[in-house]
């Protein structure tokens, strides 16, 4: 039979010592905050299990008996045994919720993560938060090595080994300086031609250049492109000056759509649409802080 089935429980063990210290079930019953009837219940409910009478009852009081007050030695130990073993969970999810290690794709991490830790920052000003900005690919293995707390990404599916909750949406744009020819055209590009046209990328392993690869791959896949750079940035500089078309995500590019630096060119039959997604190891649901920002970014992206 095991132990758990064969040893009063911590309320029964404390009750005990309640009984022991104040010499009334009535008084140790309102320290517990439980009814006498609950409190005579309970004590009943040892006795039985034990095998023994452990409190004589009396209207003078309540009093232990021998096998009552050795019982209580060993109640004592083993509550004191769990007061230390509460204290030390409670110290390791005071260390776990001081810090929080954030990894998070290019895009999220420059333009949705900054107001999601200043919302998280009200509720936990305590908490120490570090941000790690990567493509998916490395925010995938960071997490898989157990370098960060929550992960978030951009593309199709969740990495492998990570589960995961989609928490928005974003949408891939065609962008052009405007004194590129295909800011002039009358019609959309058509899939084949933007298959088929050396772009300004992010590098391999970016949720951009995932979500691109799979639209495109019935269309006879992607060129080699014009310039593959490792940050939005980038691309979008190298778009304002002409270089070439490029491919980003429509939250980068606010700010050079209303200064018309760059503009966007119209895709015709291909799905640019990339969930947004928070990620985590497969088994390890978010605690903590990591529950917290959670919770702030679903319907936000």
């Amino acid at each position: 039979m095991p132990l758990a089935h064969r040893v009063p429980d911590l309320g029964a063990l404390e009750l005990l010592l309640f009984v022991a210290r104040l010499g009334s079930l009535g008084r140790a019953a309102r320290e517990m905050g439980i009814s006498q009837p609950a409190a005579s219940s309970r004590l009943r409910a040892m006795e039985r299990q034990l095998g023994v009478v452990l409190v004589e009852r009396s209207p003078r009081g309540s009093r232990l008996t021998d096998a009552g007050a050795l019982v209580t030695d060993w109640a004592r130990r083993i509550v004191e045994a769990a007061e230390a073993f509460d204290a030390g969970a409670h110290a390791l999810r005071d260390r776990r919720d001081s810090r929080l290690r954030v990894a998070a794709s290019m895009t999220i991490a420059e333009y949705l993560l900054p107001g999601w830790l200043i919302a998280l920052r009200g509720g936990r000003p305590g908490t120490a938060v570090s941000l790690y900005a990567a493509n998916s690919s490395v925010v995938a293995q960071r997490l898989r090595e157990g370098a960060a707390d929550l992960g978030f990404v951009e593309g199709t599916d969740a990495p492998a080994g990570l589960d995961g909750a989609i928490i928005g949406h974003d949408r891939l744009v065609v962008v052009t300086a405007p004194s590129h020819p295909w800011a002039r055209r009358r019609g959309p590009v058509a899939p084949e031609e933007l298959a088929a046209t050396p772009l300004i990328l992010r590098e391999r392993g970016s949720g951009t250049r995932q979500v691109l690869d799979a639209a495109l791959r019935a269309h006879g896949g992607l060129a080699e492109p014009l310039l593959e750079l490792a940050s939005t940035t980038a691309v979008k500089s190298a778009a304002v000056s002409g270089a070439g078309p490029a491919v980003l995500s429509e939250l980068a590019v606010g700010d050079e759509f209303s200064t018309r630096r760059l503009v966007e060119v119209p895709v015709d039959g291909v799905r640019l649409r990339r969930d947004l997604r928070a990620v985590w190891p497969v088994g390890e649901r978010p605690a903590g802080p990591a529950r917290d920002l959670l919770g702030l970014t679903r319907g936000r992206g």
